[in-house]
């Protein structure tokens, strides 16, 4: 997993203490790496530096999905809708692969 608990909660300013929904935000978290490695059709661990770490636009572009999850438990919402922040379309189309998966890869 590349995105860590703590980091998680520094985002959406989640006191240390607090361990209720500390379960959750880590499938969340398991979820928006799953989005943008398929949404980018690059396998994430192609990507990672010398000591496994992803770029740092891709790590923003996961925490914005997480934030909006968490903050949007449901698919209505009672006030007015808003798509999600044109900054995550646009960091992760700096990793897009417009090629396709290579051969033999997984697709998720």
């Amino acid at each position: 997993m590349y995105l860590q608990l703590y980091q998680v909660k520094k985002h959406l300013n989640i006191n240390d203490e607090f361990h209720d929904d500390d379960e959750y935000l880590v499938d969340l978290s398991m979820v928006a790496e799953n989005i943008v490695q398929k949404h980018i059709d690059v396998e994430l661990q192609d990507l990672e530096d010398g000591v496994g770490n992803l770029p740092a636009p891709l790590t923003q572009a996961m925490l914005l999905l997480v934030g909006n999850y968490y903050a949007n438990r449901e698919s209505v919402a009672f006030a007015s809708a808003q798509p999600l922040p044109h900054a995550f379309e646009y960091i992760i189309a700096l990793y897009k692969n417009y090629n396709g998966p290579k051969e033999g890869t997984s697709t998720l």
